[in-house]
């Protein structure tokens, strides 16, 4: 990556980052009193009072999509086919890419916006002030749009590329609704996540991927 697209990629990474920080500012000072906001403990709490064994059980192979190893499982798998298949290194790489500047969002907006977790009974151990915004779910939405990406670009057909957007972004969506069926985050922590997820998307995707030609392929 040049130097410009480098400079390009930081400083819109940090762009994102402001965003995100203010969202996470208007949703725990600004809006707390704001309908849907005051609704959203009711939310958790009615996804709380419907658990049961069997969905605490699927909930929990959800969560696992998105933590470290099923993260790095999907990456290394998703990035060798896309190598092989479509013989870039850029595409390959796009995934990875969009991956890292989720983490980067993410650790700087959590260590500024400090948000409490659910009152709820909680399925899982993390920090409890880092509700806002949700990493697991930012972090599908990276991944999985990422691969998305790539193989829509590859599709012959809109309905296909429109195909696969569907089947790949039902991942980070279903995470989303995992995360707060485990009381681990509010819904508006994980819409925002979306945010970030797709923000990072669409940053490393405008850095890298560029029209056909042979140099796009090293």
């Amino acid at each position: 990556m040049k130097t410009g697209r480098l400079t390009s990629v930081i400083l819109s990474i940090a762009l994102l980052t402001a965003v995100m920080i203010g969202l996470g500012f208007l949703v725990t000072q600004v809006l707390v009193h704001v309908w849907p906001f005051t609704g959203e403990d009711q939310a958790v709490r009615a996804l709380v009072a419907a658990r049961t064994p069997a969905w605490d059980r699927v909930s929990n192979m959800v969560s696992l999509i998105a933590y470290t190893t099923g993260l790095a499982t999907v990456l290394i798998v998703a990035g060798c086919i896309i190598r092989l298949a479509y013989h870039s290194w850029r595409e390959a790489l796009l995934p990875a890419a969009a991956l890292l500047g989720e983490v980067v969002v993410y650790l700087l907006t959590t260590r500024v916006v400090a948000r409490a977790r659910p009152p709820v009974p909680q399925l899982d151990v993390f920090p409890p002030m880092r509700s806002f915004f949700s990493g697991h779910v930012a972090a599908a939405v990276a991944l999985y749009g990422g691969i998305a990406v790539v193989l829509a670009m590859h599709s012959r057909r809109r309905a296909q590329a429109a195909a696969w957007w569907f089947l790949l972004l039902i991942v980070p969506v279903a995470v989303a609704v995992s995360r707060v069926y485990r009381g681990m985050h509010y819904p508006s922590d994980v819409a925002a996540s979306f945010v970030a997820g797709l923000g990072c998307l669409w940053i490393m995707r405008r850095a890298m991927l560029r029209p056909a030609g042979p140099e796009s392929h090293v």
